[in-house]
């Protein structure tokens, strides 16, 4: 397996719209877009070769809406880019690893998905992902 980059912080907050304005008039740093997704508003701030995942729950019962409910807002999880992400589930299976995803699923912003269990990762919720379309991310 290849990690390319950290490719995101997902950051759970009870509103976009605030940490948005936090993002965007309090730093340097500008939103590319939002997208509705599984439950959640997602917004995206690129910050170099990474970005910023800001993770809204819409739906009341979101796994955003568990973990704020749990333990209130801050960072839900560190993705990673790999080059094949499928062959690198399949590592993480070889080497005994808890996986969340026993294969890839689509994510948001065109990415395939698949996290790690945090019980497995020191409790560091884990995400891989790879771009659907290499032009995208």
């Amino acid at each position: 397996m290849k990690i390319k980059r950290i490719a995101h912080l997902g950051v759970a907050v009870n509103s976009l719209d605030d940490a948005l304005k936090l993002f965007t008039d309090g730093l340097p740093l500008e939103v590319t877009h939002t997208e509705e997704y599984q439950g959640m508003k997602i917004g995206f701030i690129p910050v170099g070769d990474s970005s910023i995942e800001l993770l809204q729950d819409t739906s009341g019962s979101s796994a955003i809406r568990k973990f704020l409910d749990k333990n209130g807002e801050g960072i839900h999880h560190i993705a990673f880019e790999v080059d094949d992400i499928n062959a690198a589930v399949e590592e993480l299976k070889a080497k005994g690893i808890r996986l969340v995803d026993e294969k890839p699923r689509p994510g948001a912003h065109g990415m395939s998905i698949a996290f790690m269990h945090p019980k497995g990762t020191h409790g560091i919720l884990m995400e891989l992902c790879q771009p659907t379309n290499p032009g995208n991310h």
